[in-house]
């Protein structure tokens, strides 16, 4: 039994997204469906003394309302400066930033040379799994043909993938058409997000839906004790 998730790359994004990982045999980043202004692609949010904060990545999207995301282009590399400045100064305190500073300041380092959010996305991506011991497949849903119609292109991806099971976000129940998968012999599942514990974090007021890098300054080696997918 092999089990797939499909989902559009984020920026820094939060635990649950993790998990979906975590979860699956192999996990497609759906890039090169339709960027989205004002969604998780190019930002996300950590804790301050002040409340929440955004840290969003500028892109190039002024008439290219089209455009794919993985053909988004971000706009110059400053940010990666700014964004690590103020990870720094928020998470000084944290009990193992230290621990994973030069680690993750590499990262940002590293994103001077990439020139595509996609890729920006992707180094996170893959190098947050390796912090959380995360060992899935990661691919691209252009290494694959894709097929026409919402829920069938989601089907026909995890079957040209070899998959027969399709991890979903619980957002896509709006959406998704279940014959289309079990016409394909997929067995169809829902990702659940409730019930997550807390745990020891900055600055008053627990927030779940903070990026990950909040629960891995704050909780080290221990960060998957506090999510689902298994160890």
């Amino acid at each position: 039994m092999k089990k797939v998730a499909i989902l559009q790359s984020n920026y820094i994004p939060w635990k649950g997204y993790f998990d979906l990982i975590g979860m699956v045999d192999e996990f497609i980043l759906y890039d090169d469906m339709q960027y989205t202004r004002r969604d998780w692609r190019n930002r996300n949010k950590i804790k301050t003394q002040s409340g929440l904060q955004w840290l969003t990545i500028p892109v190039e999207s002024k008439g290219k309302y089209y455009q794919k995301i993985n053909e988004t282009r971000v706009s110059g590399h400053d940010w990666c400066d700014s964004h690590w400045r103020t990870l720094s100064v928020n998470y000084a305190h944290a009990p193992f930033f230290k621990d994973y500073s030069e680690r993750i300041s590499d990262i940002y380092q590293r994103c001077r040379e990439e020139d595509y959010l996609s890729r920006v996305n992707y180094l996170f991506l893959t190098e947050i799994c390796d912090i959380l011991g995360i060992r899935t497949k990661i691919s691209w849903s252009s290494d694959y043909t894709l097929a026409d119609g919402k829920t069938e292109r989601l089907a026909a991806l995890v079957k040209d993938s070899g998959g027969d099971e399709y991890l979903s976000g619980p957002a896509a129940r709006d959406y998704i058409v279940n014959q289309v998968f079990e016409d394909a012999g997929i067995k169809l599942t829902y990702m659940n997000y409730d019930g997550y514990p807390e745990y020891p974090q900055l600055f008053g007021t627990f927030e779940h839906t903070v990026s990950i890098l909040d629960l891995i300054f704050n909780t080290g080696a221990d960060a998957r004790k506090y999510m689902k997918s298994p160890l």
